[in-house]
């Protein structure tokens, strides 16, 4: 079950996937309404709906051209519905209202460019809006959509699917514990089971959890910084946790945890301009870009965000890619597989020329390299899976520090198998050894190639100390999976697996 609904979510990008949940929440409160199941006149919801995402994405699109920057539609939109779900619907009549709703969704996109360093913006957008409105003009954030049990099934589910599909339970579990934690320790509640049910039926810390928690941007990019990150917000999140006369909001939790990810985070976002694209495998090409003038610190095997000024084509217009090169390179390399059917994205991407630019940010991941040099190494890629491996292989080579490293390379056929030389270049600077194993056993691969899937008869056959080393694999998600499978069944313990993984993998 849990392999069909990742097949399912592999489909589909993270920001998509928020934003379908965020409009299946509006509907459903709109027919519950309707019904009388909810207090809430539809079209109230409607009416607050259409004027936050209009108004949002005039601001968004205003700022993008003053800032010369691609303009990120799919955001507005997120943030103007999330505003919808924690601002009380109301009738257009009702005084203040329209000017409460306009202001808030023109400060909530505002401050991603003007509360903004080196094109990274501080704080979570919505939370940040209506902290403002409840200081400035005394209206604030109801957070509705929390407290009505009859949406709580369709918020849950939805926003669990939504941390499986980023991989942020090392964030969101760590802030359920603190928040219920310090509910507890503030209140002096002693009924365990009705204050957790208050907590659960009647608050929105799940909603809070799922969506604002883990807005990507404003979250740390490493697992023991986002744990620490959740424990910060759920010990401020309780409602009797104050600082004199204010007491906490989930808006003032948000931000005040915003600031601690902003002080322990990558700060910038990069103008790649495309200096040369060539293709290095079958279906495979590598763009080399230079930068805007600013030295892009990263560590072997990271990640970035990376968006383009195109027409969408219903999957918006960002993605994420490991960054291929080393950071011993001066330029930045991306690795990217094309196929007939691709996106509207890919295909803009393939269609660029040397000159073009691509926004990207967000650099973060966990899959890189020990801190400890003697440990032994076991590189494991599937397909495109390839290129965190790339940018660790040529860091080693160019640093001179060696390692003990084997490479287990599968490809359905030889000639997709990309960056050889990068490796050729590592067997003769530090002797590492790679195995090409080719899945298509009809192909007419050389002998000195692998005929057949990477398994437990390979590793065992090629590495004998396999016990010894650590792992790291990197592919599609059912690549993943199965071989961490495998090595468990092995003896490899979890300590010993690292996995590639960031948001939108698919």
């Amino acid at each position: 079950m849990l392999n069909f609904i990742d097949s399912l979510l592999n489909r589909i990008t993270m920001y998509r996937l928020v934003l379908y949940y965020l409009i299946i929440l509006l509907v459903l409160a709109a027919i519950f309404g309707a019904f009388g199941i909810l207090p809430y006149n539809p079209i109230h919801i409607a009416f607050e709906s259409i004027t936050l995402v209009v108004a949002a994405w005039l601001v968004n699109e205003v700022f993008a051209k003053v800032w010369k920057t691609h303009p990120n539609a799919e955001s507005s939109y997120i943030t103007a519905l999330i505003l919808a779900l924690i601002i009380t619907p109301q009738p257009p009549s009702v005084s203040g209202f329209f000017a409460f709703i306009i202001w808030a969704a023109v400060w909530a996109m505002t401050s991603k460019y003007l509360l903004a360093i080196d094109k990274k913006h501080i704080f979570n957008p919505a939370a940040f809006a209506v902290a403002l409105t409840a200081f400035t003009i005394h209206q604030s954030a109801s957070w509705w959509v929390g407290g009505n049990i009859p949406l709580l099934a369709p918020v849950v589910i939805g926003g669990l699917l939504i941390v499986r599909k980023i991989q942020r339970f090392d964030l969101v579990l760590p802030f359920f514990g603190a928040a219920v934690a310090s509910v507890f320790l503030t209140s002096g509640a002693t009924d365990i089971p009705g204050t957790l049910q208050k907590i659960a039926l009647h608050t929105p810390i799940f909603f809070f959890a799922f969506i604002m928690l883990t807005e990507p941007l404003t979250t740390p990019p490493t697992r023991p910084l986002r744990i620490i990150y959740g424990l910060f917000v759920g010990l401020l999140y309780a409602p009797r946790v104050h600082i004199g006369p204010i007491f906490s909001t989930p808006e003032l939790a948000l931000l005040a945890g915003n600031i601690f990810s902003y002080a322990v985070s990558p700060k910038k976002k990069y103008i790649f301009t495309l200096a040369e694209r060539k293709e290095v495998g079958a279906g495979i090409y590598d763009f080399r870009f230079t930068t805007d003038g600013s030295a892009v610190a990263f560590k072997p095997g990271q990640y970035m965000e990376w968006t383009l000024g195109h027409t969408s084509d219903g999957r918006g217009n960002r993605r994420y890619f490991t960054v291929a090169s080393s950071p011993t390179e001066k330029t930045v390399h991306l690795g990217v597989r094309f196929y007939d059917n691709a996106s509207s994205f890919k295909k803009t991407m393939l269609g660029m020329k040397s000159g073009d630019t691509i926004l990207g940010g967000q650099l973060a991941g966990d899959f890189t390299l020990p801190a400890d040099k003697s440990k032994k190494l076991a590189f494991v890629a599937g397909g495109i899976g390839i290129t965190p491996f790339r940018s660790m292989v040529k860091y080693i080579s160019d640093s001179g520090d060696p390692r003990d490293a084997v490479l287990f390379y599968s490809n359905r056929t030889p000639d997709e198998i990309a960056y050889k030389d990068v490796f050729e270049e590592a067997r003769n600077k530090f002797g590492m050894k790679t195995v090409y194993a080719i899945t298509d056993t009809a192909s007419a691969a050389p002998e000195s190639m692998h005929l057949g899937r990477v398994d437990a008869a390979l590793i065992e056959r090629e590495i004998p100390d396999y016990k010894e080393r650590m792992f790291y694999i990197s592919g599609t998600h059912a690549m993943v999976t199965a071989f961490e499978k495998t090595l468990r069944g092995m003896g490899i313990p979890r300590r010993q697996i690292k996995i590639d993984f960031f948001p939108g993998f698919a």
